[in-house]
């Protein structure tokens, strides 16, 4: 159906002058008229647009009417289409059933009977156009409802693809920004080692000084109390050294924050050295911690690694030296913002130059720095802001111009007691036994280590068989020669680790327990405890060594006992 084509009136009067009569008459009032000469041609000109259809109804006599039926049957919802019938006299009773049957065809149906003026005729076709006039106003509201809908259905998949695709970059940012949080966690650590390379190393060379030095001096010295004084000092000599390492080692690890109960006096007043050789010697340090202060929940590498960072920025920000105030106070029923509840504050003060309302509002930046270039990188209050939000805490920054700064660091209480109160055993108190502890079988890839090693384990009483490798233990257990207690490393050559190992030996022999040790036990530390197995620390005592073993030795026993009174 054409719109264009909407206003015409289509004629069918095929007998005598009424077709061009009605036309002539149509067109003289304005309306557009197409005279149709047969039943197809009416049906074909009524698909292709109609207003209104005139009809002579003995046009109609003995005519197929089935194809204007099914025309008139399938109009859209909104049609109506309008018919005008021209009539005869004629009332028998097979006429007017047959009239009757047309209007029920035709439906929207005016008769008029001849003779009919041309004013009637003429109204009534225009009437009949106004009818079809409202269909159409009828039909364009309808077509309009229909292209609203389709416009809507586009904006709404068009707005879900947006928003779909919206969230596949939120997450795609998300995982960078977890990316680039952590590389900046990491560079962090490595600028905060950076601050300590040069104090270590000097550190270091002192300490192996002391150590080869005094080595040199034993073999020289035969007064037993010189001999004893060289003694100690090579002893704390690599005690410091050992201390130096687990620092480094905590600082550089790569791993999310584990939270656990920390004593902060204790943790932070164990980085004293540390803390000693990343300052200036004009730059001194005082730790102020109550007796009374709560222990924290936090991840205790980190907190180090964070002390150490505000040290070094205080330190830099005091150029002409003095005084950092490491402080910890307890604040019960804290409440601010989206914290509240018991909290520690812990704050790291100094005297230095201070910073502007600008700087204070750009400090948690990253990569924003006050420092010359190669001076710093601008991640270090990044990192804390980070560590006190992920440790359920927060962050305050208190500063003026020439009056200097505390940054307050507010961490959570823990109500459970730190590790170091929870285990009690003091290895250093355990004395070695000489009596005769069995058979051993030592694990050690590293000769010297090993010499040591075997030295030990005979001071404590047992005799020694040694193998370099896993597949070596492995061979030493499978000759059957008796074996009370496995003491391996974890890192070894050939393929298989400590751990492999200690399962291995499970596998065979579960009657003999394994002891593992490692100089960086944070590679394998998960696996072993997955795997319920002890790891002893490099460097050790030997007390420690000692009370390691037997307690290696205790928990097998206390396992096969589980089991005997479970099977009963």
């Amino acid at each position: 159906m054409s719109a264009d084509r909407d206003d015409r009136i289509l004629i069918f009067a095929p007998i005598g002058r009424d077709g061009p009569a009605s036309a002539e008459l149509f067109r003289g009032a304005s309306l557009e008229a197409v005279n149709c000469r047969s039943l197809p041609e009416l049906v074909a000109e009524m698909a292709a647009g109609v207003g209104a259809v005139f009809l002579a109804e003995e046009g109609l006599f003995g005519k197929d009417t089935a194809p204007l039926a099914h025309w008139i049957a399938n109009q859209p919802p909104w049609s109506d289409l309008p018919f005008v019938v021209l009539t005869s006299h004629r009332e028998q009773p097979a006429v007017v059933a047959w009239r009757r049957s047309i209007v029920e065809l035709l439906r929207n149906v005016s008769l008029l009977e001849r003779p009919v003026q041309p004013i009637t005729l003429t109204s009534a076709i225009q009437s009949a156009m106004r009818a079809r006039r409202r269909q159409y106003e009828i039909r364009a509201l309808l077509e309009a409802r229909e292209q609203t809908a389709q416009e809507l259905e586009k904006l709404v998949v068009e707005r879900t693809r947006e928003l779909e695709e919206a969230n596949e970059q939120l997450r795609l940012e998300m995982n960078e920004r977890t990316r680039v949080e952590e590389t900046l966690r990491q560079a962090q650590k490595i600028e905060a080692i950076g601050q300590l390379t040069g104090g270590v190393a000097h550190d270091f060379n002192n300490l192996l000084m002391v150590i080869s030095g005094g080595l040199d001096m034993l073999e020289r010295q035969t007064d037993p109390a010189r001999r004893r004084r060289l003694m100690d000092g090579m002893i704390q000599a690599a005690q410091r050294g050992a201390s130096l390492t687990k620092q480094l080692l905590a600082f550089s690890r790569r791993q999310k924050l584990r939270p656990e109960p920390v004593d902060v006096a204790a943790q932070i007043g164990g980085m004293r050295e540390l803390l000693d050789r990343s300052l200036r010697g004009d730059v001194h340090v005082e730790f102020d911690f109550p007796d009374t202060l709560w222990p924290v929940e936090v991840d205790p590498g980190e907190l180090e690694l964070v002390i150490l960072n505000l040290a070094v920025n205080a330190r830099d920000a005091m150029p002409n030296g003095g005084t950092i105030v490491v402080r910890g106070e307890n604040l019960p029923g804290f409440n601010h913002g989206q914290i509240a509840g018991d909290y520690v504050r812990l704050s790291v003060i100094d005297t230095g130059v201070g910073m502007s309302p600008e700087i204070l509002a750009r400090v948690f930046e990253p990569f924003f720095t006050t420092k010359d270039v190669g001076k710093g990188s601008g991640l270090g209050l990044a990192q804390v802001h980070g560590f006190a939000t992920q440790s359920r805490g927060t962050v305050r920054i208190q500063s003026e111009v020439g009056r200097g700064t505390s940054i307050e660091l507010y961490l959570p209480r823990s109500y459970e007691l730190p590790s170091s109160e929870r285990h009690l055993i003091d290895l250093t108190r355990v004395r070695p036994k000489k009596s005769n502890q069995g058979e051993i079988l030592l694990v050690e890839d590293d000769d010297e280590v090993a010499a040591l090693v075997s030295e030990m384990l005979g001071q404590l009483g047992y005799n020694v068989t040694r193998a370099a490798s896993a597949a070596a233990a492995l061979g030493a257990l499978a000759d059957g020669r008796s074996v009370d207690v496995v003491f391996s490393d974890i890192m070894m050559p050939g393929g298989m680790n400590g751990v492999e190992l200690a399962r291995e030996i499970r596998n065979r022999r579960s009657d003999i327990p394994v002891l593992l040790t490692s100089g960086y036990s944070e590679a394998s530390a998960h696996e072993a405890d997955a795997a319920g197995i002890q790891i002893l620390a490099k460097p050790y005592h030997i007390d420690e060594l000692a009370a390691a073993l037997s307690a290696a030795r205790s928990s097998l026993r206390l396992d096969a006992e589980s089991r005997r009174s479970h099977s009963c």
